[in-house]
């Protein structure tokens, strides 16, 4: 298995709605950008494609991958879609770098996109939901909101957690967004905000919930030989992890907690595992991009993360399954301030914790930033890359969200209530 490197990437701002723009011209917007910062990256030298969209539904088109690698001018290069849910941008990027790390290829292009504004919300959420049981959950009202209300209500009873923590969230993603040009929801929020907006489904408000899309983003992976010729700061993957679960979370056995190099089994010995409070497949993830990368301690070895928040409940629940503070202690990971970037005024009050700083989400998140989701996964890897390479200065013109003397992050990309779940530690490796 050979290194594989990141060797740029690129983004359209992610937006309400794109009208002015099919799904191929934001692909190509994003794609000009990343061979824009790299003079010697042309066309010829990509090997291949590896495409992601979520949907046929919003695009009403069947093999929009291949138009797409039209569009590019990559024809007859080789090129293949990649389909998982929400997981779908984070799934690509690991195929990408399964093509270098075999040898397949040299030098791979990831790119993702998704047009949702091309269908009102109902109907938007009805494509979505579609991405459950549809012989059992979707029959009886099942939307994603649905879900995820039931998973916190049941979170919020065992561990004591708080719609106030929920908010906190909200108010740091939202809060990074107002830096980020590429964000499609910047705002500046409190509590009372948060709380206050339209109930979704209790205890999820609409300012806890991430938004419909549209937008792009791409990278290019790269060998090692074709990353030192062609990238004056390539950043290696170092970890790859991804786990399943049931589609329906009612045949999810209970067991023993799934334990990552840090914990105990004694740690969890009351703990009914994994019940609907956490996500199984984000454990497995993780423990396997840990192992790969040699991380034995997440939340000291880590500089950042950038995870799927579709609500601010799983962001919550992803802490836990990360393996940045115990079981049940997501909402306290919170309160510490241990999440937020330390040069921004959220205007809250932090209580010390004994966590150390670890940014999550500086780029604003799927609440903020946007979820047009076969984009999603490669956005946060596009944001990862900046971050290592010290350059997102350059690349947002203002570097209020560059983590100082960042080494290593994490990307995170989830599906359904967890069914597919991908995770991938990247490195700056000068």
């Amino acid at each position: 298995m050979r290194p594989v490197y990141m060797i740029s990437g690129g983004i359209t701002k992610f937006a309400k709605a794109h009208p002015d723009k099919d799904f191929r011209l934001m692909v190509k917007e994003a794609f000009d950008y990343a061979l824009s910062v790299l003079p010697g990256l042309t066309r010829e030298i990509i090997d291949g494609s590896v495409c992601s969209y979520f949907s046929d539904h919003f695009t009403r088109q069947l093999k929009a991958g291949a138009m797409v690698q039209d569009y590019l001018g990559l024809c007859p290069k080789p090129s293949k879609r990649i389909e998982g849910g929400g997981a779908t941008g984070g799934l690509c990027f690991q195929s990408a770098w399964e093509a270098i790390a075999s040898g397949r290829m040299e030098v791979c292009l990831a790119m993702g996109f998704e047009t949702m504004s091309r269908v009102n919300t109902w109907k938007g959420n009805e494509f979505i939901a579609q991405a459950s049981d549809t012989n059992f959950d979707y029959p009886v009202g099942g939307f994603y909101t649905g879900y995820y209300a039931m998973m916190v209500q049941r979170h919020m009873h065992e561990f004591g957690t708080t719609v106030e923590q929920m908010a906190k969230v909200a108010i740091k993603n939202h809060g990074n967004a107002i830096h980020n040009p590429y964000a499609q929801r910047p705002a500046k929020l409190t509590i009372e905000d948060v709380r206050s907006s339209h109930m979704v489904s209790t205890p999820l408000t609409i300012l806890d919930c991430c938004t419909m899309s549209d937008g792009a983003a791409v990278t290019i992976l790269a060998s090692q030989e074709m990353a030192k010729k062609l990238c004056p700061r390539p950043i290696r993957i170092t970890g790859i992890g991804c786990g399943t679960d049931t589609m329906r979370m009612a045949d999810r056995p209970h067991g023993k907690v799934v334990l990552l190099p840090h914990e105990s089994e004694e740690d969890y010995r009351e703990l009914k595992y994994p019940g609907v409070h956490s996500f199984r497949a984000g454990r497995i993830a993780a423990k396997l991009a840990y192992k790969m990368a040699g991380i034995t301690d997440p939340v000291k070895e880590l500089d950042f993360v950038e995870l799927h928040d579709a609500y601010t409940s799983s962001e919550i629940q992803t802490y836990e399954d990360l393996g940045f503070c115990r079981y049940g202690e997501g909402g306290n990971f919170v309160d510490s301030g241990a999440p937020f970037m330390p040069e921004v005024d959220y205007g809250l009050t932090f209580h010390a914790g004994r966590w150390k700083n670890l940014p999550v989400n500086p780029s604003g998140g799927l609440l903020a930033c946007g979820h047009p989701v076969g984009a999603t996964g490669l956005m946060q890897a596009v944001f990862a890359f900046w971050q290592l390479q010290g350059t997102i200065g350059r690349h947002l013109n203002n570097d209020t969200l560059q983590v100082r003397n960042a080494k290593r992050g994490l990307i995170h990309s989830h599906a359904g209530t967890g069914t597919y779940i991908a995770v991938t530690i990247m490195e700056s490796v000068t």
